[in-house]
């Protein structure tokens, strides 16, 4: 502390630390057909979305449709968020929305995020625990409305954890630059700098260094440098993978990041990226490439379609990927995928 001319006292702390208060959000959308065959399951009775998470802890819409009160007589359809995480005193900001299916954009919203000042947000004391609305929308006005079209619903949701985080002084100014150790070795890969070992693929030939492969494949640890291995082998013919098949897996096993499928398959099509991300996934477990192995199936999970899913359900089943084969088995009992004929009969 110090004081300047007229005796006045200017502060000056030894040290300073500033809190942060805001909110991590998320949002789900939950799709409800087949509503009027909902009509009727009486009041209290509700549909649930697929549990989401936002902000480390999970959550599910539930949709009444006979509303939740007995003493609303089905007059009301509600609406709530609900915390499915066995945690307490959870405080967030909700917003509930009814999509207007005319392209018109007049949604029907509820919403916390803009009332948070009033009382601040709510708080969530254990699982189970909800927010929401037990007159969301008079069930005779929605029956002629926009927002049912097709005998269907849209609901999205948004959720705001609240979370607190604390920054204490800088310690370095000093712009810590992204880590280049992925392009410097691809572009060692490119040079053929120091390259030992080439690979004929086809009519392509591939040059790469023994050590690297080593590091990333246990595969090529054993083949090189193993019991049995032969560290003085110059060339390999390699049989069973396609050539820009084997580029991409060379290129990922120097960069960890998987490259533009579409240039290399000189295609746009989806139905073409599909089919490389399952020959690579295949040529990832014979060489043991984990992380390879696991970001192909994020992928395929992602393209999954009623054109694919049979030849990816194979594909699991003979690598036994159980993770990948689990969600295409979910895909196929989904009647709303497959129109409700099983591909697999």
């Amino acid at each position: 502390m110090s004081t300047v001319g007229g005796g006045i006292e200017q502060l000056i702390p030894d040290s300073v630390s500033t809190s942060f208060i805001e909110t991590v959000n998320g949002s789900h959308q939950f799709t409800i057909k087949g509503y009027s065959l909902a009509k009727g399951m009486s009041p209290g009775k509700f549909i649930q979305s697929d549990v989401f998470s936002v902000g480390g802890y999970d959550w599910a819409i539930y949709f009444y449709p006979d509303g939740k009160n007995p003493e609303d007589q089905s007059s009301y359809i509600s609406l709530f968020i609900a915390l499915a995480s066995d945690s307490n005193d959870i405080r967030a900001l909700f917003n509930l929305t009814l999509i207007d299916q005319s392209g018109k954009g007049k949604h029907k919203v509820h919403s916390h995020f803009d009332r948070a000042l009033e009382g601040g947000p709510y708080t969530l004391k254990y699982k189970g625990s909800m927010w929401g609305y037990k007159r969301f929308f008079r069930r005779s006005a929605l029956e002629t409305s926009d927002y049912l079209k097709d005998d269907c619903l849209v609901v999205h949701c948004t959720v705001g954890v609240v979370r607190a985080r604390l920054e204490g002084p800088k310690q370095y100014g000093i712009v810590l630059p992204l880590s280049n150790m992925g392009q410097g070795l691809k572009d060692l890969l490119d040079s053929e700098v120091g390259c030992d070992i080439s690979f004929q693929v086809g009519d392509e030939t591939y040059k790469a260094h023994k050590l690297i492969l080593a590091a990333r494949s246990p595969v090529f640890r054993a083949q090189f440098f193993g019991p049995i291995g032969n560290n003085n082998v110059d060339r390999i013919v390699i049989d069973d993978i396609e050539p820009s098949i084997f580029k991409a897996m060379l290129s990922f096993i120097y960069t960890d990041v998987l490259p533009d499928v579409h240039e290399i398959t000189g295609s746009t099509s989806a139905s073409s990226f599909t089919n490389m991300i399952q020959h690579l996934l295949a040529a990832a477990d014979l060489y043991d490439l984990a992380r390879l192995k696991i970001l192909c199936e994020v992928l395929l999970c992602e393209e999954l379609d009623v054109d694919n899913v049979a030849t990816t359900l194979a594909l699991a089943e003979q690598h036994q990927f159980l993770q990948l084969k689990a969600f295409c088995l979910k895909f196929v009992a989904s009647p709303a995928n497959l129109g409700g004929d099983s591909m697999l009969d």
